[in-house]
């Protein structure tokens, strides 16, 4: 049966994307996605509120073939307080929980992708830059999955995480951190991103098919 795509790492009205959470699922579901989560950009003042919407256009697109996931992406947060984001956010329904790491095209506090793989409740870190060798062993004993991004800028160390990874055995996944129709991917297009971070055929796979099925089945989709 052919592999259908996954992406968990999207945007939409609710933060700094261009459509509404329900025209991102539809978009999703007409390129073939099997899941897609809705990962709007999210702290203190607002995490409440993106989850309860998120899940109301999430529920109610079920009828097209397609898991939709309400997830934020905690943003920006000080260190310090990012144990307590997460609890928010799993207190009020999230269901997935990606952190906003270390990119290096963004001025994000050093020291959030630390706290981001030594929490287990954190799914994925998102964009993690030049993440360090003890972080990622950290991902993999906290079950913490690392991002490969196809997201312009982001992507500029897709090969030091994915090199890093191969070395620890931490599990990857291929994300758009879509914020507009177009960045939306298919799957070979992310297995383009995947095999230009160095990764091997069979890792390329792994990434972009075990790796979301191993998640969705931790989130209970499977």
């Amino acid at each position: 049966m052919k592999a259908r795509r996954c992406d968990f790492h999207t945007h939409t009205i609710l933060s700094d994307g261009d459509l509404l959470p329900m025209e991102l699922i539809r978009r999703a579901a007409d390129l073939d996605h099997a899941a897609v989560a809705l990962t709007d950009h999210a702290s203190f003042s607002n995490i409440e509120w993106v989850v309860k919407s998120l899940k109301r256009d999430c529920e109610k697109a079920a009828s097209w073939g397609i898991q939709a996931i309400a997830g934020v992406e905690l943003t920006y947060v000080p260190v310090k307080h990012i144990d307590d984001a997460v609890s928010l956010a799993r207190k009020v329904g999230a269901e997935l929980i990606v952190v906003h790491g270390e990119t290096p095209v963004e001025p994000v506090e050093p020291g959030t992708d630390h706290a981001a793989v030594v929490n287990p409740e954190v799914d994925i870190l998102a964009h993690p830059g030049m993440i360090s060798e003890e972080d990622v062993q950290l991902a993999v004993e906290n079950g913490v999955y690392l991002e490969i991004s196809c997201r312009r800028g982001h992507s500029l160390t897709n090969g030091h995480v994915a090199r890093l990874a191969r070395h620890k055995g931490a599990k990857l996944l291929v994300n758009t951190d879509a914020h507009s129709p177009s960045d939306l991917s298919t799957m070979e297009f992310a297995g383009k991103v995947a095999r230009g971070a160095g990764l091997s055929a069979e890792e390329a796979s792994a990434a972009l098919v075990a790796n979301p099925e191993a998640l969705l089945r931790k989130l209970g989709r499977l």
